[in-house]
């Protein structure tokens, strides 16, 4: 009798377990399908809540060759002015022609401004509708924004670079940037072309931590002054994974910068990445902490270059600079310190650049010099460089800078024939130097 009231007792114990378990296990799958509905509703609460601005509803239609500067104009101001935390601007697919265009802010209620642009903008050719120095498409003062969408922006150049007086007259008119970001903070550009600048693709000015990646830049090799990326009097930058084919620099690192990173580019044609122009006007603020890293460099003039002006007006400095693994391909100056830089037919000054060049470092460059000189560091005579290093620099002479006599001659003509030059600078070497160290 006792053996049979115990038993009960624990087969009454074990089910009463079971289904407290069971409980537990509905409640938590109860619990964990609430948090799960309470996290969908969350989420489509947030997809309700941004607000979509479409150029289309303010006029604008795909196609018909008309100026839409009008509609997108319009479709900016609801955007930026809207009460909603999060807005999406929509230019959808199809051919825009727009311009100029200045989408300004601040957007006091706007803490996430996307502009999505699928289409082709066509820039104005008429050059009358454009101020000097200023952008076809202008982004100013605003927190926030994204730029992206996958669509092309066609500044129609070929027919403004005959009016490009640049090259020659140092008073020149400035034509339009294509696109041009003034004052900016937490700016993300992503997935757009640029086509056929009139001036520069792109310019940064007074911009705080800007982003661009997977951009693609092209313009003809003979086209003046397109230069890919320009920044100036901007920090924490950040470039990558973009391909740039122009007529001048594929990024320009102006005057005022700090904390710039450039990286995964692939440059070609083009100058080049460079330092520069630095010291041709007054009170130009210093450029410190860039860093290009793995990038490459195919049939360009430069691989690396560093310019500043003679007879600067005032003094400056550029310091703390690192190119570390470029790979260069048939360029014709890859490493490149010029410190009497003119761009113009004439420059008789004979006063030293009173721009000060320090701590640079050159780190894992390879590849082939279309010239003999591969390596040319020549420093201001008034400012000689300082802490300048050069580690594991391997640069041969390109095939096509081999007459054929040369090539039968000997197969390793290349590393034998490329040479450096220097100037007002005492460089330290580290590791494999092709071309040989030269010592002023």
């Amino acid at each position: 009798m006792e053996f049979s009231i115990f038993h009960h007792l624990r087969v009454l114990f074990f089910f009463f377990t079971l289904s407290s378990y069971s409980f537990v296990l509905r409640g938590d799958n109860i619990t964990s399908a609430g948090n799960l509905s309470l996290r969908n509703r969350v989420r489509n609460r947030d997809k309700s809540s941004v607000l979509l601005v479409d150029v289309r509803s303010f006029g604008a239609r795909a196609n018909d060759h008309r100026d839409h500067t009008k509609a997108f104009v319009a479709a900016w101001d609801k955007a930026c002015k809207s009460s909603s935390s999060s807005v999406d601007l929509i230019i959808p697919r199809g051919e825009f022609h727009v311009g100029p265009l200045r989408f300004s802010g601040p957007c006091t209620n706007v803490s996430n401004l996307t502009v999505r642009v699928k289409g082709n903008l066509k820039a104005s050719t008429d050059l009358s509708k454009y101020r000097s120095g200023g952008g076809w498409i202008e982004f100013g003062w605003i927190n926030g924004l994204t730029l992206t969408g996958g669509g092309t922006f066609d500044g129609q150049g070929a027919v403004a670079w005959p009016f490009n007086k640049c090259t020659t007259d140092s008073n020149c008119k400035l034509l339009p940037t294509s696109l041009k970001f003034v004052g900016m903070n937490r700016t993300v550009v992503r997935r757009i072309s640029s086509v056929n600048s009139k001036f520069f693709h792109i310019a940064l000015v007074e911009c705080r931590d800007f982003k661009g990646t997977r951009l693609n830049i092209t313009a003809p090799s003979d086209s003046p002054n397109t230069d890919g990326i320009h920044i100036e009097r901007s920090s924490n930058v950040y470039f990558s994974r973009s391909h740039i084919a122009t007529g001048d620099d594929c990024v320009s690192i102006g005057q005022g910068n700090s904390q710039i990173t450039i990286t995964s580019i692939k440059c070609g044609p083009g100058h080049g990445i460079s330092v520069g122009s630095l010291g041709r006007y007054p009170n130009e603020k210093d450029v410190k902490g860039l860093v290009v890293r793995d990038c490459k460099m195919s049939g360009t003039t430069n691989g690396i270059r560093i310019k500043t002006w003679a007879d600067s007006p005032g003094l400056s400095a550029a310091t703390n600079m690192t190119f570390e693994n470029i790979v260069m391909n048939n360029v014709t100056n890859p490493i490149i310190i010029d410190q009497s830089y003119c761009p113009f037919s004439s420059c008789t000054s004979n006063v030293p650049s009173k721009v000060k060049l320090s701590e640079i470092y050159f780190k894992n460059i390879r590849g082939t010099s279309s010239s003999r000189v591969a390596v040319q560091l020549h420093c201001s005579r008034g400012m000689p460089c300082k802490k300048v290093y050069l580690e594991n620099v391997h640069l041969s002479l390109s095939s096509s800078a081999v007459g054929g006599s040369e090539k039968k001659q000997s197969r390793n003509i290349g590393s034998e024939a490329v040479s450096s030059s220097c100037r007002y600078v005492r460089a330290k070497y580290i590791g494999t130097q092709i071309p040989p160290p030269c010592h002023y």
